[in-house]
């Protein structure tokens, strides 16, 4: 039976690292103070930006997947997530940090809602963000603020002093995200044709008549991506949504099954459309006229 043990607050993390906690809702850790440490497989209650550091040299799971540790990468974990490597027996010496804060922490703010926003929560392990030596010194030296502001008496402010590290943290890491996605065009080019490629198959196969219409939440899965970094790597790589890619794409198929004299009913049952209505609004919103409409102007055009 796999041995997960359940963070419902930061402390249920940091004592088994061997940390007490000044602050019920949040915990720093800088591994390097603790190690050795033990293996643990988490299910988190609460939010967690893991920092990796040096010479690691084992496989963590997270969810269906495997990563494997390097430095100057940073893991976020969600609540409702699972992650970390199962206890088995071994300690093992670790560097780098980790913040986990309790969702309680952000009652009241703006970063309450706005947190949400962070898309980067929902990636998977194989999709966490590599940072440059700079960047990692940045990120660094801000764990190490709330770290040293945890050592001051509470009083009415610390909570705001620390919402306002974290929402700091958040976005410098959304700002080397951004950074990343556009450094790995290359690579963001490859998912855009393999996503294309994707889509051709899908319909030459005739998988519309039994499946539908390929979800995004489809292309991703066949892709080995979270739906969540998919969508984002299409939307910095073509100015579009990864569902309005779709659209285009099945309604580029309809233009051309229209022409070859196939009625807007034809058309709508074989692309995987449920009904002929709801392919005419979703031409008419992709392309601003209906079929008819079109293969009218295609007429007059001729």
């Amino acid at each position: 039976m796999t041995k997960i043990l359940k963070v419902s607050k930061p402390s249920d993390y940091s004592s088994l690292m061997g940390q007490t906690d000044p602050h019920e809702l949040i915990s720093v850790i800088n591994y390097s103070e603790l190690s050795p440490v033990p293996h643990t497989l988490n299910r988190y209650e609460v939010y967690g930006l893991f920092l990796q550091g040096k010479e690691i040299e084992f496989d963590l799971t997270y969810g269906t997947g495997k990563y494997d540790y390097s430095d100057g990468t940073l893991i976020c974990v969600a609540p409702g997530q699972i992650g970390g490597k199962e206890d088995n027996g071994e300690l093992v010496n670790l560097t780098g940090w980790a913040l986990l804060f309790h969702p309680d922490i952000l009652q009241g703010t703006g970063l309450e809602k706005e947190i949400k926003n962070f898309s980067f929560f929902d990636y998977r392990i194989n999709e966490a963000l590599h940072m440059s030596e700079e960047e990692r010194d940045i990120m660094i030296g801000l764990f190490k603020q709330i770290k040293n502001e945890l050592t001051f008496p509470a009083d009415a402010m610390q909570n705001r002093i620390i919402v306002g590290f974290i929402n700091l943290l958040l976005r410098y890491a959304q700002r080397f995200y951004n950074r990343q996605f556009v450094s790995r065009t290359i690579t963001n080019n490859d998912v855009l044709t393999r996503f294309e490629n994707l889509l051709k198959t899908y319909f030459e196969d005739e998988k519309q008549l039994i499946q539908g219409i390929p979800t995004v939440q489809f292309c991703s899965e066949q892709l080995n991506m979270s739906s969540t970094y998919f969508s984002d790597i299409i939307k910095r790589t073509t100015g579009e949504t990864a569902n309005h890619c779709i659209k285009q794409y099945v309604i580029q198929l309809a233009k051309n099954r229209l022409v070859s004299g196939m009625s807007s009913s034809e058309v709508a049952y074989s692309l995987g459309f449920d009904y002929p209505q709801h392919f005419s609004r979703t031409f008419k919103k992709i392309t601003g006229e209906t079929p008819k409409e079109y293969c009218e102007q295609r007429q007059a055009s001729k």
